[in-house]
């Protein structure tokens, strides 16, 4: 059963029952969660009974009677069901009330109701289960050492990168030869179990080598130019996904039809004026090695608060809700696209880092609260500023675009955070590696 508060107004305790007569008799606390049991008198029970029978009284219609008008022993008798329910809403919306202001909660989801006996003549009794908002005491938030990995771009690291962009700038030719790993095939095949498969088969267009196909399978593409066709036995692997398929073996043909061979642009001038504003091919080299250094100076940023979260929160422990950390995998898992029948083994592995994720961000809300980092809507709005003469943007157009996009509470968490960092940083001695 739910328990709501609607209707109810602040400052309303005990307009209902001036004297209602509540015990808590049992409290246990399981880390956020509370689970208090409650008894309401006797007397306070037949009183809200009465009360619920006069207001049904005055809102049904008894054929023969004027609303209103109807004895009161009939409408008890034909609306029982009604009074009952009626009574048992009032109590515990004042229970629930009561409660919370006396035993000084902060629930953080809406309370249930467990093992309500309501009974003729007997007290209510119920037990009430709620989530509550975690107590953040954060007594150490210095003293911790921390180390700071020195942001360094190899030549390595450098080639790569051109690496990588000249492959994006690869052409794609046919060859006559026979395939190797890389190349980009066009293949019919067709598999059938038991007997030989007929000479249809279905279109793929693979790469070789990037694990698309089963590997026995590739080998025998592999052995074929274009035009040519083959047919074997093959073995389905071991650990093969779809587990019913798994160590059996199907008849194969393959019919290839085209083979594509990368070809990769020379790497000189011309390939870096064709990837961007620049003269020369050093020129490219300078600007992509100035945008590896900026990455890895946030990367080691990145690390180092990693790092200062976690000893502090393992020297300021406290409990989260689980409603909250079950909502950050909820989250997880639509953006994730995750099938619903992998949903709890997927909520198994990544619980650990919707926890971590959720006390993370307490901690972080907690300080910014304590020491008035919070930031302010002239602070996003400067940020916004700031972001649209980067690109060359009217501010009011990128601020109506972000906001359409709902990303106005992300930078005003960046900024937050980037203040909260910042403040616990001078607090906590940073080596360089």
């Amino acid at each position: 059963m739910f328990i709501g508060s609607e209707g109810t107004k602040p400052g309303a305790i005990g307009l209902f029952f001036r004297h209602m007569q509540l015990e808590v008799t049992d409290r246990k606390t399981h880390g956020a969660e509370r689970h208090l049991r409650i008894s309401i008198s006797a007397s306070t029970v037949s009183e809200a009974r009465e009360r619920a029978a006069t207001r049904v009284a005055k809102q049904v219609r008894v054929p023969g009677f004027r609303p209103g008008k109807a004895p009161a022993n009939i409408v008890r008798k034909q609306y029982a069901d009604a009074i009952k329910q009626d009574a048992l809403d009032g109590l515990m919306r004042e229970a629930y009330q009561r409660v919370i202001e006396t035993e000084q909660l902060d629930p953080v989801t809406q309370p249930h109701a467990h093992d309500v006996s309501f009974e003729d003549d007997q007290p209510l009794t119920f037990e009430l289960h709620c989530e509550v908002r975690p107590v953040v005491e954060l007594p150490q938030l210095d003293g911790f050492k921390l180390t700071r990995k020195a942001a360094q771009v190899t030549d390595d690291a450098l080639a790569a990168q051109i690496e990588q962009m000249r492959d994006q700038k690869a052409a794609w030719t046919p060859t006559e030869e026979k395939p190797k790993e890389g190349d980009l095939i066009t293949v019919q095949l067709a598999v059938t179990s038991g007997e030989a498969p007929s000479t249809d088969g279905k279109e793929y267009r693979l790469m070789l080598g990037a694990g698309q196909v089963i590997g026995a399978i590739e080998e025998l593409i592999m052995e074929l130019a274009p035009g040519g066709s083959a047919e074997r036995p093959v073995k389905w692997p071991d650990d093969f996904p779809d587990e019913a398929q798994r160590g059996q073996t199907k008849a194969v043909r393959v019919a290839l039809t085209e083979v594509k061979r990368k070809s990769l642009p020379a790497l000189d001038d011309a390939l870096a004026r064709e990837l961007g504003d620049f003269e020369t091919l050093e020129a490219l080299r300078a600007a992509v090695r100035t945008d590896l250094a900026a990455q890895a100076e946030r990367e080691a940023d990145a690390s180092v608060r990693s790092s200062l979260l976690d000893q502090i929160l393992t020297a300021n422990p406290f409990d989260v809700p689980p409603s909250w950390v079950r909502q950050v995998v909820q989250a997880y898992a639509e953006a994730y696209h995750v099938p619903e029948a992998e949903a709890e083994k997927f909520t198994a592995e990544f619980r650990p880092m919707a926890e971590r994720q959720v006390r993370r961000d307490a901690v972080i809300d907690q300080i910014a609260k304590n020491e008035s980092l919070i930031a302010s809507e002239k602070d996003v709005d400067d940020k916004i500023g700031e972001l649209a003469e980067k690109r060359g943007l009217k501010t009011g157009e990128l601020y109506a675009s972000l906001q359409k996009a709902g990303r106005l509470r992300e930078i005003e968490r960046a900024i937050t955070e980037d203040r909260v960092f910042a403040w616990l940083l001078a607090r906590n001695s940073v080596e360089q590696s």
